[in-house]
């Protein structure tokens, strides 16, 4: 039988391990995925064993951060209701052998409305305080996870969360909406698409399964929740990452050019005001696609390594923002950005 002696020593040596560990965590990187995805809920030490490890869209951002040093979350993103499950189609990744999915209200229904996912990724944000000890979080976002950190930003200051954000890091975000969305003629589904083939296609997928994801992310949607975000991210230096493979010339100035999903005004938040995004530095990747289904499906078909979320060079980018957020608030405001056409 144990002395009192040493069952305390014993208590002691867990807590110690528990506050090492927890300690280890204090500062991380968030990597949030975009509209329609399927992500799996990974850690620093574990991820999937099979298939790609964080999801196609997350795994070599998160495999390159934790190259260099980071300790790297990915938050899970279902297209729907419900958890992620261990294992998903090739539709969604592939992957398999994961880890224990989080409960759905830590989970962004990536085809459900803006805001509601915002409070889902804040939840997750939170539970990696209470699980992990974290403190601080720099946010990665492809897509609508831009949109989606935002929104999660602004309900963890509402309810006065201890978590504070660092960071957030933009790549192809609709800022200011997204070509599929910006219909021109409400007789033709199609007329903001300017004959462009995947933007054709998004319609078609999003009207039959995400019509939410069609009507937030019109450019008019896009003003309102911008206005309504005004002082979100003061503070909070952003950094916004582009593409801009696809190009028409004629083409309408409101598409072209574009990654294959937005337009690279919207990613670059050229008309969004100073008192939407308070700091911002912005990057191109000149012939960028927005993700790996867009190389994939492109005619001809482009390299993965096209893609701003699987380019050694963008993930370098990325480095630099997180590690020199803390200096970027008293840096030059809009370096790399493009001027307003409406001078905001």
């Amino acid at each position: 039988m144990k002395t009192p002696l040493k069952l305390l020593m014993f208590f002691l040596i867990i807590l110690f391990q528990r506050q090492t560990a927890a300690s280890s965590f204090t500062t991380v990187v968030v990597i949030v995925s975009g509209g329609a995805a399927v992500s799996p809920f990974t850690t620093p030490n574990r991820a999937c064993r099979s298939g790609y490890a964080a999801g196609s869209t997350d795994t070599f951002l998160r495999q390159y951060l934790l190259g260099r040093g980071f300790k790297v979350f990915t938050s899970p993103a279902m297209a729907g209701y419900g958890r992620v499950m261990k294992e998903a189609d090739e539709n969604a990744g592939p992957f398999k052998d994961c880890p224990n999915p989080l409960p759905d209200q830590m989970t962004v229904n990536s085809i459900g409305d803006i805001q509601l996912a915002g409070v889902h990724l804040a939840n997750f944000v939170n539970y990696l305080g209470r699980k992990y000890g974290t403190r601080r979080v720099h946010f990665v976002a492809h897509s609508m996870g831009g949109l989606y950190a935002r929104s999660a930003i602004q309900y963890l200051k509402q309810t006065r969360s201890t978590i504070r954000i660092r960071s957030l890091t933009t790549l192809g975000t609709p800022w200011q909406g997204a070509p599929f969305s910006n219909t021109t003629d409400s007789a033709d589904p199609y007329s903001g698409c300017d004959d462009q083939a995947i933007c054709r296609v998004l319609v078609d997928s999003f009207a039959a399964k995400a019509p939410v994801i069609l009507a937030e992310t019109s450019r008019s949607a896009m003003d309102g929740l911008n206005a309504y975000s005004t002082g979100v991210l003061d503070k909070i230096p952003v950094t916004l990452i582009a593409g801009n493979a696809f190009s028409k010339p004629g083409g309408s100035a409101n598409n072209w050019p574009n990654d294959g999903i937005v337009n690279l005004s919207s990613a670059l938040a050229q008309d969004v005001p100073d008192s939407v995004i308070g700091h911002r530095r912005c990057y191109l990747l000149d012939g960028g696609t927005h993700s790996i289904w867009v190389s994939a499906n492109a005619v001809p078909s482009l390299p993965e390594n096209q893609a701003i979320t699987w380019n050694e060079g963008v993930a370098a980018w990325v480095d630099s923002a997180i590690r020199n957020a803390g200096k970027q608030l008293r840096q030059t405001n809009r370096v790399g950005c493009p001027a307003s056409l409406s001078g905001g």
